[in-house]
C-alpha cells in the first residue's frame, strides 16, 4: 500500500482549513471522500476536490473497503462516538484535538484500538508550527542554560459573540478545549510531564456564554509554565518567551498557515509554504562562556504535512507514530485538572498520567 485512502467526517473550520487542504497536499495520501450534511458545503467539496466524493451516509464511509483512514474532524463533544465507530469498522483514526471530553473516554477508546489492531491518533498539527519548531530549537541548543520560566500566549480581540458551537454553552466548548490542548502539547513535547497544574478559567466578556480566558501553570521541579489565552487582548503579548539562566528567547506572531489555510491558499499553490516574514523573527539575548551576545533567531518553516507524512509512513512502512493517544490522554487529564484547580480554587497534582 503506498496510497492511504483517506475520509474526513466534518467540513466545518477543522475539516475544510486544517485537514482536507493539507490531506490533498501530501504525497501519498488521497482524500477519498468527505462527510458533510450541508448541501451548501458539499458543493463546495465538489468544487475544491473533484476527485472526493462528498457523501452525508456515515455508512459509506465505514463499509468502504478501500479507506484505510478516518479522519474525525466534527463537533468536540462527538469525537468520542465517531472514533469509536470508525476503530470497529477496522480503520485506523485520526481525531481532531481535542481527543475526547474525558480521560475515561480516551482510555476507551486507546484499549479498543489496542484491541482491533489499528491505528489512533490525535491531530496535534501545531508540534509543526514554524514559531514551534524554532522555539524547540532554542531550547534544545543549550544557549539560555538552566531554563526557570516559560510562557505561551494566543491573544485575541473580539468582544462581540460568534454564532458558533465553540461558544455556546456546551460540552467540548470554550477556549480551554480549543486552543488548550495545542498549548499543553507544545509544553509537553518541550519539557515532559509536569507534576501539578494552577488553573484560572474564566468568562470575560459579557457575551461570554462559556470559557474566554484561561491560565494554566504547570509546575516542574525548577521550572514555571504559564500557558495564557485571551479574547479581550487589543494589543498582542508575546507569542513566546523563554527565561533561563543564561538569558531570553522572546518571540512575537502566530504561525501563518492557519490564514494562508483559511484564505485558500495551501503547500501546493503558494511557495515558501509555512514561512514567516522577517519582522516576526524571534530575538535572543545571552550571556555564554562570558560573551554577551544579542540577536535575531531565523524561523523555522512550518508544515502541517509532517503530521501526515509520519502517518503515511506508519501505515505503509510500519514506521514510529509521532503523536500518539496516550500523549493525548494526558492532554485531557491535565485539562481535567485545571478544571478541577478552578473550581476548588488551589493546584492540584497530577496523576495517572502515561510515561512518555
Amino acid at each position: 500500500m503506498s496510497t492511504v485512502n483517506a475520509a474526513v467526517i466534518g467540513f466545518g473550520l477543522a475539516g475544510s482549513v486544517f485537514h482536507a487542504p493539507i490531506i490533498n497536499s501530501t504525497e501519498g495520501c488521497h482524500l477519498k471522500t468527505i462527510y458533510t450534511t450541508n448541501s451548501e458545503r458539499q458543493a463546495r467539496i465538489r468544487a475544491l476536490y473533484p476527485d472526493t466524493a462528498a457523501t452525508s451516509d456515515l455508512k459509506e464511509i465505514f463499509s468502504d473497503d478501500d479507506l484505510q483512514l478516518v479522519v474525525v474532524a466534527a463537533l468536540n463533544a462527538s469525537h468520542y462516538a465517531l472514533a469509536e465507530q470508525a476503530i470497529l469498522a477496522g480503520k485506523n483514526v485520526i481525531v481532531d484535538k481535542p481527543f475526547t471530553l474525558s480521560s475515561r473516554d480516551a482510555d476507551k477508546l486507546i484499549e479498543l484500538a489496542q484491541k482491533k489492531n489499528v491505528m489512533l491518533s490525535v491531530y496535534q498539527n501545531r508540534r509543526w508550527d514554524g514559531d514551534f519548531r524554532t522555539l524547540k530549537k532554542v531550547v534544545e541548543s543549550g544557549m539560555l542554560g538552566s531554563l526557570v520560566e516559560f510562557e505561551s500566549h494566543i491573544d485575541r480581540f473580539r468582544n462581540f459573540p460568534k454564532d458558533n458551537w465553540r461558544e455556546e454553552d456546551a460540552p467540548g466548548s470554550g477556549l480551554l478545549f480549543d486552543l488548550g490542548p495545542h498549548m499543553i502539547d507544545q509544553a509537553l513535547c518541550l519539557f515532559g510531564l509536569p507534576s501539578a497544574v494552577t488553573a484560572d478559567l474564566r468568562l470575560q466578556r459579557e457575551c461570554a456564554k462559556t470559557v474566554d480566558n484561561f491560565e494554566l501553570i504547570l509546575h516542574y521541579e525548577k521550572l514555571k509554565v504559564t500557558l495564557k489565552v485571551g479574547m479581550l487582548v487589543k494589543i498582542p503579548s508575546p507569542r513566546f518567551i523563554l527565561l533561563g539562566e543564561n538569558g531570553s528567547f522572546v518571540k512575537y506572531g502566530m504561525d501563518v498557515q492557519e490564514d494562508d489555510l483559511a484564505d485558500g491558499f495551501t503547500p501546493r499553490n503558494k511557495k515558501n509554504w509555512g514561512q514567516e516574514p522577517e519582522a516576526q523573527y524571534g530575538r535572543i539575548s545571552a550571556v555564554v562562556n562570558g560573551v554577551d551576545f544579542s540577536g535575531t533567531v531565523t524561523s523555522e518553516a512550518g508544515d502541517y504535512r509532517e503530521y501526515y507524512r509520519n502517518i503515511h509512513q506508519v501505515l505503509t512502512q510500519g514506521g514510529k507514530l509521532i503523536v500518539t493517544p496516550q500523549q493525548a490522554a494526558n492532554n485531557i487529564r491535565i485539562i481535567e485538572a485545571a478544571i478541577r484547580s478552578n473550581e476548588e480554587k488551589r493546584t492540584v497534582a497530577l496523576e495517572g498520567l502515561y510515561e512518555m
